[in-house]
């Protein structure tokens, strides 16, 4: 089951990144970001057995709030609720980790749908199945497209399904 209610996020934008600490100082009272909405008051709920389809064109939230239905981000308001295991695909690959290598990536993200003992036992396998061979000690910017894809399919097909 997977529960959204009155979920949305805004983004701050700021032009320079000098502008960042700029809103920081004390004495500072300027606004120098612009807001965002990645998402405004967006409310659904699929149940056990249920299928949802997320449509939209670019830019519209859809990988914002599959991420924040997944555990990988935070909403600025509203709640989400969810029952069994959520592996996302989405963010493998984010920029903040981009120079890290496989093993460190998959380690420090924050919901694979695996616990680390469970990462830890499976890792052989997963690295097995995405073939990335001598690249498993390489940054991940390294990887061609279909490494990368692989290496994420792997992780999430390692993750077992609750049962009901």
């Amino acid at each position: 089951m997977v529960s959204a209610e009155k979920v949305s996020k805004v983004y701050r934008l700021y032009r320079h990144p000098s502008d960042r600490i700029l809103e920081l100082l004390p004495f500072s009272t300027a606004r120098h970001h612009a807001d965002f909405w990645a998402l405004r008051e967006v409310s659904l709920t699929a149940e056990r057995g249920e299928f949802l389809a997320i449509v939209g064109p670019n830019g519209s939230g859809k990988s914002t709030l599959l991420q924040i239905l997944s555990g990988i981000i935070q909403p600025t308001s509203g709640r989400t609720r969810t029952e069994g295991r959520i592996a996302a695909l989405l963010e493998l690959g984010r920029a903040s980790t981009w120079r890290r290598r496989t093993r460190e990536r998959l380690h420090q993200r924050r919901n694979p749908g695996l616990s680390r003992r469970e990462l830890d036992q499976a890792f052989p396998s997963i690295m097995a199945f995405a073939e990335i061979g001598e690249f498993i000690d390489r940054p991940v910017k390294e990887y061609s497209t279909g490494m990368y894809v692989r290496l994420a399919f792997s992780t999430a097909i390692h993750v077992e399904p609750t049962s009901w």
